[in-house]
């Protein structure tokens, strides 16, 4: 048994075909453009999500203490990790040899090497919300409590 195909019947799939490729096509773009959406408002820094003031912004963080901490605090919340067990060559408080030849060199050059870290310590010792100040004061109450 043959068949034959009229030019009819292959233009009706040709044009189904088309349809539904064409309607894959749409769907295809409308969920592409959802998802670029999304992407997009992920993406967006900070500052334009929500900005102060606005409903959407969340209670204001408290600000932060009036008062700097002393360099017992900072050393005991802080500089405890290293400086209580010697870790990547940290001086121990309480330790006077090892702060012999540290302090030798100035008072200067221990606050410099804190602020800004020296061989194994990383700049103020990662204590990235810690003033230079307060750390000043961690390093006076080491080196006070290393004599």
């Amino acid at each position: 048994m043959e068949r034959t195909y009229t030019v009819s019947h292959v233009n009706k799939t040709i044009s189904l075909l088309a349809a539904a490729g064409l309607g894959l096509m749409v769907s295809a773009a409308a969920v592409s453009a959802d998802l670029n959406k999304a992407i997009e408002e992920r993406l967006k820094p900070v500052g334009e999500l929500c900005m102060s003031g606005d409903d959407c912004a969340a209670a204001p963080v408290a600000a932060a203490a009036a008062e700097p901490r002393s360099g017992a605090q900072v050393y005991e919340t802080k500089c405890f990790t290293c400086h209580a067990s010697g870790a990547a060559g940290a001086p121990k408080l309480g330790d006077a040899a090892d702060w012999s030849n540290r302090v030798g060199k100035g008072i200067d050059t221990l606050y410099t090497n804190a602020i800004s870290g020296f061989n194994g310590m990383p700049a103020k010792g990662l204590c990235m919300d810690c003033s230079d100040d307060e750390i000043k004061a961690a390093v006076d109450h080491m080196v006070d409590g290393s004599k």
